[in-house]
């Protein structure tokens, strides 16, 4: 199967709600339903970055990074798993990989002090959010690469930790010089 012919299997199935929300593993890999979003589920499963992340702001840079490694390492078997059971290699649904790249993209909230007063935590998830979207959209090399050639749910992870550590450098310089 080409790249182009899974690209398109994974636009035209649509897994049902009750197949996501009966089993633990489909859920979780389903960024607890926000990939079952008609459109852009992707951006839905960021959004859900976002309480992940508030809920884990006040642990210590090491717990945090434990944290999200651990996210990265289940992620892995969370979407190899849903990708399996659809028989689609990254299924737009599957977004447990947006969380994961998401909590990436916050990292130097702990490095970086924001330089300009307006920048309150609002402002910069908001910023997060958008580069986040920016890289894991745009998929500039090697995230392109990684994500057409890397097999399994490593495969499904790992380019987005790729767009994760692309976007913590584009926050880390917005809160510095902005």
């Amino acid at each position: 199967m080409t790249a182009d012919n899974s690209t398109t299997s994974a636009k035209s199935i649509q897994p049902s709600a009750r197949l996501v929300f009966t089993d633990p593993v489909m859920l979780a890999a389903f960024g607890f339903g926000s990939g079952l979003a008609p459109k852009a589920p992707g951006t839905f499963g960021t959004l859900v970055g976002i309480p992940f992340f508030l809920l884990m702001q006040d642990l210590s840079l090491l717990h945090f990074s434990l944290l999200t490694t651990a996210f990265f390492a289940i992620g892995c078997w969370f979407c190899g798993y849903a990708a399996n059971k659809l028989g689609v290699h990254d299924h737009g649904g599957i977004v447990w990989d947006e969380i994961v790249g998401f909590l990436i993209t916050m990292l130097p909230v702990y490095f970086i002090e924001p330089q300009a007063a307006w920048m309150n935590e609002w402002t910069i998830l908001a910023m997060a959010f958008l580069a986040f979207r920016f890289f894991d959209i745009i998929k500039p090399a090697p995230i392109k690469w990684a994500d057409a050639r890397l097999p399994g749910g490593f495969g499904i992870m790992f380019d987005d930790l790729l767009a994760g550590v692309y976007a913590a450098g584009a926050l880390a310089l917005a809160m510095l010089y902005l």
